[in-house]
């Protein structure tokens, strides 16, 4: 299955690592961290169009890591990748 994060944006729910609300891990220290370094690294990728809500962080075969940031609620990502359907 895939998972529709924004923005025409689909991406396989089997490389999925996590989805995260970006308003509620940002005060942590390590996740800003985190998000810092793989911005360095040129591993996230904007699709929100707008004010990002959450971020997920998938595996990629030629990187480590991939974060995508999305305008999508990060309760609306994981509800749309348990359910098993496409939601478009």
């Amino acid at each position: 299955m895939y998972l529709y994060i924004g923005q025409n944006e689909i991406i396989p729910d089997k490389r999925i690592i996590g989805i995260f609300d970006l308003d509620k891990c940002s005060y942590e220290k390590r996740t800003r961290d985190y998000l810092a370094a793989a911005e360095q690294e040129g591993v996230v990728l904007d699709v929100s169009g707008a004010l990002p809500k959450s971020f997920v962080v998938c595996d990629h075969p030629y990187h480590r890591q991939i974060v995508y940031l999305s305008q999508l609620n990060s309760v609306t990502l994981k509800n749309r990748a348990e359910s098993k359907k496409p939601e478009f």
